[in-house]
């Protein structure tokens, strides 16, 4: 990204946690941990929610890319953090903090496209299926092995059943083994996959089309999207109709469905 205007989510003495680069009408996040593998420790996990929150209300900003610095996108939760000296309490709070984080991403209004340069396992394999899109390198690999930990993968079991069919996601869960970018994208974990020096050029085609809309049908759209996924078909629709109604009567799709009536 060029002409980028970068702030941190940590004091100015220290090496951000996650790197905030605005380029409107782009903003990029990157995990900046590459020597742990950008785990999704408390601190990361803190440090990324307080840098969507930043982005939220930001006009300007219509699409967010999540990166990662190194080898690694994520190598999900800091092990560290999840020794046998911690108490049953600790362990909820930390899923807890990590679940509300996927929930924040789904529920910014800027969609968000993950970067996947690299290695994603376990929560950071949820993480990439959390995103909204996910462009990736065809050196990238995913799994959630936990379960070779004899620790089932159960917060990401939520992301990965909602991306994946059920069989290609529990056989991934039961196993722990890695899938190659190639077939994340048959099994619809991530849209898109080409050469590692090509994937900036391909994410940046894919911003760009995406910031061109309308960024209050885009919202809306992104957040009925979610919404009716969980809903009963009738109502879903029920739910759809209104949004498409209120959307249709908004200035930007006043002005378009006119200028498409006089061609």
């Amino acid at each position: 990204m060029s002409a980028t205007a970068e702030t941190s989510v940590a004091p100015p003495a220290e090496e951000p946690l996650v790197r905030i680069e605005r380029a409107p009408p782009l903003a990029r996040l990157t995990l900046n941990r590459a020597a742990k593998y950008n785990t999704l420790s408390s601190a990361m996990i803190a440090a990324l929610r307080a840098a969507l929150a930043a982005l939220e209300g930001d006009a300007e900003v219509r699409v967010i890319v999540l990166a990662a610095e190194g080898k690694a996108f994520s190598a999900g939760h800091d092990l560290a953090e999840m020794g046998a000296e911690r108490s049953l309490e600790e362990m909820r709070a930390l899923f807890a903090s990590c679940s509300e984080l996927m929930l924040a991403i789904q529920r910014q209004p800027q969609p968000v496209i993950a970067r996947v340069q690299g290695v994603a396992t376990a929560a950071g394999c949820q993480l990439v299926a959390m995103c909204d899109l996910a462009v990736a390198s065809t050196s990238a690999r995913f799994a959630v092995s936990g379960i070779n930990l004899g620790l089932f993968c159960a917060t990401p079991s939520v992301a990965l059943s909602r991306n994946l069919a059920r069989k290609p996601a529990l056989e991934m869960l039961l196993t722990g083994d890695f899938i190659d970018a190639a077939t994340a994208r048959e099994r619809g974990l991530v849209n898109r996959v080409v050469a590692p020096e090509a994937l900036d050029e391909e994410l940046a085609r894919l911003t760009a089309s995406i910031a061109a809309k309308s960024p209050a049908a885009v919202a809306a759209g992104k957040r009925l999207f979610y919404e009716q996924l969980e809903l009963g078909i009738a109502t879903a629709y029920e739910r759809a109709g209104e949004v498409m109604a209120c959307n249709a009567v908004a200035p930007d799709a006043r002005r378009g469905i006119a200028a498409f009536g006089k061609r």
